[in-house]
């Protein structure tokens, strides 16, 4: 194999601006931003809009969606076109 072709995964932390959840992981980006982990060691932190924390189908407060009504408007709506 090749020496150098992966990358190097470095410690980092998420965090997710929605609910404030912070993650440590190991990730190949970087950042200048730090934050002071719960361990007191200092990681770079990447800034998240959204996460499994705070992402409806994980939280489980998608909408459901109506199909069976919207597909009877459509059939009512248009009934006796093209017949």
């Amino acid at each position: 194999m090749k020496s150098e072709t992966h990358p190097t995964y470095m410690p980092i932390v998420f965090r997710d601006l929605a609910s404030g959840t912070t993650f440590l992981t190991r990730s190949t980006v970087t950042s200048q931003k730090t934050i002071e982990w719960e361990d007191g060691n200092t990681y770079p932190v990447i800034d998240v809009e959204i996460s499994s924390e705070s992402h409806p189908f994980y939280t489980g407060k998608q909408r459901i969606m109506d199909s069976a009504g919207r597909v009877e408007k459509f059939k009512n709506r248009y009934k006796g076109f093209g017949n």
